[in-house]
């Protein structure tokens, strides 16, 4: 006789396929909640106002005196 107790179990007939798909499925969660998290908590990535100003001037995407306008508005 074979053995054939995985073929009612945890295999892949049944409910078994719909157990290991979730499994699977709760770990990419975690890891897209973790990146994220990281990313959101992480302060030092996002620029502030002044400096993306800064970079703007000095790309030459704006004039001096567009610069010193928005410097006062943002001060």
């Amino acid at each position: 006789m074979m053995n054939d107790w995985n073929w009612h179990g945890w295999g892949m007939h049944g409910i078994g396929w719909v157990f290991w798909i979730a499994i699977i499925l709760i770990v990419v969660w975690l890891s897209l909640r973790s990146a994220s998290q990281k990313g959101i908590n992480n302060s030092s990535n996002e620029d502030s106002a002044l400096e993306i100003l800064k970079k703007r001037y000095a790309r030459g995407e704006i004039t001096k005196e567009e610069y010193d306008e928005a410097k006062e508005r943002i001060s």
